[in-house]
C-alpha cells in the first residue's frame, strides 16, 4: 500500500492526528527502510511528512529521522523497532505502552 504523501506543512496539529506517521526526508536511505516496514506491518496504510520546508519540523525531528508516529506520540527514530511497533499497534489508541 502507499501512503499518503503530504507536504510538511500539511501536519496539521489541531486534528485528530493519523495511526501511524512516518517523518521522513528525501534521499535518507534509514527513511527507505522505514517505509519498507511501514509497508509489510501497516496494510491499512500510514503517512509520510517530510521535514523540509517546516521550521517546526526540522527544529523537532531533523538530525533523527526517520521518526514513526504512533496515535500522535514519537515511538522511535532512525530504525523501526518492529516488534515493539507492532505490540504497540494492537494496545487501542490512548492505551499505556510497555
Amino acid at each position: 500500500m502507499t501512503p499518503s504523501d503530504h507536504p510538511a506543512t500539511a501536519l496539521d496539529r489541531t486534528e485528530a492526528p493519523p495511526r501511524l506517521t512516518l517523518i521522513s526526508r528525501a534521499g535518507c536511505h534509514l527513511c527507505e527502510e522505514a517505509e519498507q516496514v511501514l509497508d509489510r506491518i501497516a496494510p491499512e496504510g500510514w503517512t509520510r511528512v517530510e521535514v523540509e520546508g517546516s521550521i517546526e519540523l526540522e527544529r523537532d525531528y531533523g538530525d533523527r529521522v526517520p521518526v514513526v508516529i504512533l496515535d500522535g506520540k514519537e515511538h522511535g527514530y532512525w530504525r523501526v523497532e518492529e516488534e515493539r511497533l507492532l505490540r504497540d499497534m494492537a494496545r487501542p489508541p490512548g492505551a499505556p505502552r510497555l
